[in-house]
């Protein structure tokens, strides 16, 4: 009874952060994992979600989560089908900022008048400019949440305060702290700013108000990117606080964490004893996120430049993007065995498998850092956002792997292009390099989030910051 009652008080003392993720598939689950780094830290989280997200995603190992994760919702005005049911993405930030404001109110106000867990400090996604309007209504620390990688914040940064003047006329391209950028290693809101209005517009309004928060938390790792850190920093009160990955992959400070547990898709599992009978580094794992979205011919391409490697590999399709493959181009793929088709699958625990020889990915930043933390070469074919600079990166920064060059008269990679660069990345000349590099970054991410690395130092100061000034 009396070691009840302690860990009672225990709990009730606990610092609560508030976190308020934008609600996509790559925007829930870094946050959910800077979550459970902060449970080490003694403190608790609470995440918000809206309520069609609750709905619809589908919890893996939710079990394992820690006691003092839990999660709460709010409305974003389109609670039966979220963003897909919005005219625009201008009438869904518009609608989400009305309603999931005075939602949020709500709710903080539901905390506060508790007296046992009380609202110290909310974390909100950088898109969600409107949730730090609302946190300095009450008075409480706000922190502002990039997802992306430091480089690419600090390029938006320079555009929203004119540092770097878009449409860019000259080329190179030089911003502090980054290499020399040609006009297709810009993410694409840069390179031009015209073909996506809406998102231009997301992107630069994550700098509207941020002289309001109290800290910046981007989710990299000081070695990884020093130089635009560094620069960054004499700007911005910012921290470095990744990699978000789950712990067992990195430095098990976390009990049973094992991968990502939210989905916005259903898992398949059909995959493990293909792989498993797969010889090391023989497979190519093959992924472009949940957004991602390809012509029929850019399929086709896809399809006969992995054929023709000779290479086994797994293809992420979802159900949707299979319409655009022929009948006899699945069974060219299934042929012998050496292609595997699935919907959704735990990337991570595909990752980690010694069957991988190489990730050819959009480049977004979540698949990105993950391909680094599990030391796996990759061939990067950017589309658009923020996945072009990942790209730069993943080829001329960290020597990690090598970028696709798009057919300039129609915009397509073509299938001998396919071949050629994931030829590269499996050969034993330049792969040996790329091998190599890979696994440095790697034992650095595992540094960086250990006792005493740089992103636990940061995490450290970030809980020091709420202790002090709640």
């Amino acid at each position: 009874m009396e070691e009840e009652r302690r860990n009672s008080n225990v709990m009730s003392e606990m610092k609560h952060v508030l976190m308020v993720p934008y609600p996509s598939q790559g925007h829930l689950n870094p946050m959910l994992q800077f979550s459970k780094r902060l449970t080490t830290k003694g403190v608790r989280s609470t995440m918000v979600i809206t309520k069609f997200i609750s709905k619809s995603m589908h919890l893996h190992q939710l079990s394992s989560l820690p006691t003092s994760i839990q999660f709460d919702t709010i409305s974003d005005g389109y609670d039966q089908g979220g963003f897909s049911h919005a005219e625009s993405i201008s009438s869904y930030l518009s609608t989400m900022k009305a309603i999931g404001s005075e939602n949020l109110k709500e709710l903080i106000k539901k905390y506060n008048e508790s007296s046992q867990h009380p609202i110290d400090c909310i974390v909100y996604d950088s898109f969600l400019t409107w949730v730090l309007d609302v946190t300095k209504e009450f008075g409480i620390i706000g922190a502002t949440f990039f997802t992306h990688m430091c480089a690419v914040d600090f390029t938006f940064y320079c555009v929203h305060n004119g540092i770097l003047k878009v449409p860019v006329s000259e080329v190179p391209i030089c911003i502090e702290g980054h290499p020399l950028l040609e006009l297709k290693d810009t993410p694409s809101f840069v390179c031009n700013p015209a073909c996506y209005p809406a998102y231009f517009d997301l992107v630069m309004n994550q700098f509207s108000n941020v002289h309001k928060s109290d800290i910046f938390l981007v989710n990299s790792f000081y070695k990884l990117e020093h130089q635009v850190v560094d620069s960054m920093s004499k700007l911005c009160p910012m921290l470095t606080i990744g990699p978000t990955v789950p712990s067992s992959y990195l430095d098990n400070a976390i009990p049973n964490d094992t991968e990502n547990n939210l989905n916005l898709f259903r898992l398949e599992l059909t995959h493990s004893n293909w792989l498993n009978e797969k010889a090391p580094r023989s497979v190519i794992y093959v992924s472009f996120g949940s957004m991602v979205s390809f012509t029929s011919e850019q399929m086709e391409e896809l399809a006969f430049g992995l054929i023709a490697t000779g290479f086994n590999f797994l293809w992420v399709i979802t159900d949707l993007e299979r319409e655009k493959l022929k009948k006899e181009i699945f069974a060219e793929i299934h042929k012998d065995g050496k292609g595997l088709i699935v919907n959704w699958i735990p990337q991570l625990g595909v990752l980690s498998s010694n069957a991988i020889g190489c990730f050819l990915t959009h480049s977004g930043w979540n698949s990105t850092i993950e391909a680094l933390c599990l030391g796996v070469p990759m061939v990067a074919m950017p589309q658009w956002t923020d996945q072009p600079m990942n790209a730069k990166y993943v080829e001329d920064v960290w020597k990690v792997g090598v970028r696709v060059k798009v057919d300039e008269d129609n915009g397509v990679v073509r299938r001998e292009e396919i071949e050629r660069c994931i030829r590269k990345v499996m050969g034993n000349d330049h792969g040996k390099e790329l091998r190599r590099n890979a696994d440095k970054w790697r034992e650095l991410a595992v540094e960086a989030v250990s006792e005493g690395g740089t992103s636990d130092n940061n995490i450290n100061e970030f809980v020091n910051l709420i202790k002090m000034r709640s």
